[in-house]
């Protein structure tokens, strides 16, 4: 049986990192079972569908490097692949389920469907939900329902009585009381649009779906979707519900924690190969140690076997160990374009940057890769360079554990050692064991000597390197910098 798969997000709102998730698993699982990964766009909830977050999934996937075998744009045998195109397929399949018995047509008005509620909340009834109203209407009733105008519902038939239970590969067999399953649930609206259980079963039957790979959220709908599939006489999908994605806290994920849009991610400056490494280790893992994987060996090493039973914890600060490891992978060339629009946004270079910003930018890469989390992290990172604006709070100027005296003093010489040796060409070794030299000589730390420097070159305690920094600078404006600096401990000193 070849495998066929699907992710099928609504277009509702900007792809998720659950979301992503669920997309990376399907996919991977397709890829290492030799198998089809289909994209399917459900986007009858036309109230909240935006043209942007469609978009925004086509984007999410491309950027990923997620190539679908099936589904919109590239099409295949079983389309269409989005729901608002297949509206008479769920019409037509909704209309048998009433001719076999197994649904009928419902002409209640909200009205009273608000009625009925309030009672039924009134008398702290113990059933609550649809009463069957229109369940065993006579041809006349309906007859004259039709004559006053109003459109009907189709509703399933759900057995009153017994049990449904499906199995899932992770949760084992669920089981659930008939009775307790959604009450009677509308199939197809009175505006021909058809509600999410419907589309879903019909539309993963028609495209030969064998697994569906869906967040634990979705449970409790698992056997109302049986139900849908005996009443059509099909065979249901293997199931496997996906942990679920939670914060540090023990909650779901959401914003209260941090971005959960991939665009967010995207935009911060997180690298796809990070982003793909780290979100399938969430609720995944291969041996319990590995855990760096190029997308091209998760295509080849991914199991169904080895997802997590219980919740995957999202951990920001373990994403950022993940993207800094990746850029620090990547190529000098690459990051220097993939650094490029945000050098471009903060203002530090123009947006057709002129060969000598493109030279400056080549020597900015190597020297910041090593201190970026993100690629962000390139704009506070070079801003010296592009923006001069003094520190002239004397207390930053000064390591811990040092005052405002050692500190002048640390500064005074230890800028004659720094620029002497450049100067004279020496060894940035040799001019570092001075600088030490002269920590131990004042009775300081090393970082009492190097924290007044950094400073005053990069009007920042967190840069780049030191030669680095005063390589990028030039040495003229690095004299120039250090030289006001003493100026301002001078005057605070006095």
């Amino acid at each position: 049986m070849e495998v066929r798969v699907r992710y099928a997000p609504s277009p509702t709102g900007l792809q998720h990192i659950g979301g992503v998730r669920t997309a990376l698993f399907n996919y991977f699982f397709a890829r290492s079972s030799g198998g089809r990964f289909i994209l399917r766009v459900e986007d009858t909830d036309r109230e909240r569908y935006s043209d942007e977050s469609l978009d925004d999934l086509y984007q999410t996937l491309d950027w990923l490097g997620i190539k679908w075998d099936e589904g919109p744009v590239v099409g295949g045998p079983c389309g269409p692949y989005i729901q608002s195109e297949r509206f008479e397929l769920y019409r037509k399949y909704a209309e048998q389920l009433v001719r076999d018995g197994k649904a009928y047509y419902c002409y209640c008005s909200p009205e009273r469907l608000e009625k009925l509620r309030a009672e039924q909340v009134a008398s702290k009834s113990e059933y609550q939900g649809y009463d069957r109203h229109c369940a065993d209407l006579t041809d006349e009733e309906r007859a004259e329902y039709e004559r006053q105008g109003i459109k009907p519902v189709i509703r399933l038939k759900v057995p009153t009585e017994g049990k449904t239970t499906f199995h899932d590969i992770l949760m084992g067999d669920i089981t659930r009381r008939n009775r307790d399953v959604s009450p009677d649930p509308i199939l197809l609206k009175s505006d021909g649009f058809p509600t999410y259980h419907l589309a879903n079963v019909i539309d993963d039957h028609l495209m030969g779906i064998t697994h569906i790979m869906r967040a634990q959220e979705w449970i409790p709908s698992g056997p109302l979707h049986i139900l849908l599939y005996e009443a059509f006489g099909w065979e249901p999908p293997v199931y496997c519900h996906l942990p679920m994605v939670m914060g540090k806290d023990g909650q779901k994920l959401s914003k209260r924690h941090g971005s959960t849009s991939l665009r967010d991610f995207r935009e911060k400056g997180y690298l796809p190969e990070a982003i793909i490494n780290y979100v399938t280790l969430v609720g995944w893992s291969l041996d319990g140690s590995t855990e760096f994987f190029s997308k091209e060996e998760l295509e080849k090493c991914f199991r169904i076997e080895n997802i997590h039973k219980a919740p995957g914890v999202f951990d920001y600060k373990k994403l950022d160990w993940f993207n800094g490891y990746y850029i620090r992978a990547c190529e000098n060339s690459r990051l220097e374009e993939l650094v490029l629009p945000y050098l471009v946004k903060a203002g530090f270079i123009g947006e057709n940057p002129s060969e000598d910003e493109l030279e400056l930018v080549r020597k900015l890469v190597p020297a910041a890769k090593e201190r970026m989390k993100v690629l962000s992290d390139i704009v506070p990172l070079s801003a010296f360079i592009f923006v001069d604006e003094p520190v002239v709070d004397a207390a930053v100027y000064c390591a811990k554990g040092s005052d405002a005296d050692n500190t002048l003093s640390a500064l005074e010489k230890g800028s004659e050692i720094l620029l002497s040796g450049l100067k004279e060409g020496r060894e940035y070794g040799k001019i570092e064991e001075d600088l030490s030299s002269l920590a131990a000589g004042l009775g300081v730390k090393v970082n009492g000597v190097f924290q007044p420097l950094r400073v005053a070159i990069t009007n920042s305690t967190v840069s780049l390197p030191l030669f680095d920094s005063i390589s990028l600078l030039g040495l003229e404006e690095t004299e120039k910098r250090i030289n006001r600096a003493i100026g301002i401990l001078e005057a605070k000193n006095e």
